[in-house]
């Protein structure tokens, strides 16, 4: 019983990160801590780095954190929750700093629907530059306008 549990639980908290994706990027980012969003609308830098990349630290900070309250305090359930947030967490590397952003160069050639998709809503949020007006979503949740037959 507690396997199905620790499934539910990682589940919940991978689909759980995509409204928190969508709530930091359209209220965080995009609001109070646009200074340090600011750097991945305007690429004025030459570095790989940007500021951007805080984000992906301090959520990289909450999971390393139940990963200790599992190992040191036995919490079982944090366990799956930072592993929820890790899934996550690669998955979004994955789709908007590899495949989207080019960040290394993988996953060039994919040209399906879905790809195409993700691409143009992706484009159409960084046709905005300044802090307003860019729609904002999640990775997998994605507007169903952006998904054309072409």
């Amino acid at each position: 019983m507690i396997t199905f549990f620790w499934i539910l639980i990682f589940a919940g908290v991978f689909g759980a990160m995509e409204f928190m994706a969508w709530f930091t990027h359209k209220y965080v980012m995009h609001g109070f801590l646009w200074s340090l969003h600011k750097d991945h609308h305007h690429k004025h830098h030459d570095s790989w780095w940007e500021r951007n990349d805080l984000f992906f630290i301090f959520y990289a900070l909450i999971s390393i954190g139940c990963f200790m309250l599992w190992s040191f305090r036995g919490v079982w359930f944090a366990l799956p929750i930072g592993l929820g947030i890790l899934a996550y967490g690669i998955a979004y590397f994955m789709v908007h700093d590899i495949f989207i952003h080019q960040r290394f160069k993988l996953f060039r050639n994919a040209n399906n629907w879905y790809a195409k998709g993700i691409r143009r809503a992706h484009k159409m949020h960084h046709k905005h530059l300044g802090k307003d007006d860019g729609e904002c979503f999640g990775m997998l949740f994605v507007p169903f306008k952006y998904f054309k037959k072409s």
